[in-house]
């Protein structure tokens, strides 16, 4: 009994650590960059690999590889290496949430709706984190800005972060509904340790 759960849990890491290589990749990809007063502006789709992290392993390992795959992306960036602890707790609170809103909240059935309100409810609640961490962090105490230009460049920042975060809502969906159908056709819900939903 203790191997097969100490096997499981091997194998929830392996899942989790590939979840977090997608995070990371998909945070570089296509890498946009949009010049701001507080550093730079980006679209990417790093934002759709954390919602479906959470859609696919659930809160906790969610958070853990969205938190992990961004993290690791800020240490191999001169410019953000620094952020890096901050990027793990705020982008963990993307999957944490698609991860909560879809298993607990819609018991883990998957259709393009119910993978959509936990995608965009994840995305509300790191778009309002980043956009503090901007305030606070990057223009107050980073750039030394004053309280009101602080607020400008994060208002420069919200329609790069709306648009990460609708790319999130529109396709961390697509591929989640995708992903357990091929889970559930493969009849692998069931051997992996993943969390548990409804027959």
């Amino acid at each position: 009994m203790n191997q097969s759960k100490g096997k499981k849990a091997v194998l929830m890491l392996c899942i989790t650590a590939m979840m977090a290589a997608l995070v990371a990749v998909g945070s570089k990809i296509p890498d946009i960059q949009i010049p701001s007063p507080l550093g730079t502006n980006r679209f990417h789709l790093g934002n759709v690999m954390c919602a479906l992290s959470g859609l696919l392993l659930g809160p906790w390992w969610g958070a853990l590889a969205s938190g992990l795959g961004s993290a690791i992306f800020d240490l191999f960036d001169p410019i953000r290496i620094a952020e890096a602890p901050i990027t793990f707790i705020t982008k963990g609170v993307y999957g944490l949430v698609a991860g909560a809103v879809f298993f607990k909240v819609f018991q883990g059935r998957s259709n393009y709706v119910s993978e959509a309100v936990a995608s965009a409810l994840a995305a509300v609640s790191y778009i309002v984190l980043y956009l503090a961490k901007s305030f606070f962090y990057n223009g107050l105490l980073i750039k030394g800005l004053t309280a009101d230009a602080a607020w400008l460049a994060v208002l420069e920042r919200i329609p790069t972060s709306l648009f990460n975060g609708i790319v999130a809502v529109i396709f961390a969906p697509i591929l989640g509904v995708a992903l357990h159908k091929a889970l559930k056709a493969a009849h692998l819900e069931e051997k992996l340790p993943l969390p548990s939903k409804p027959a």
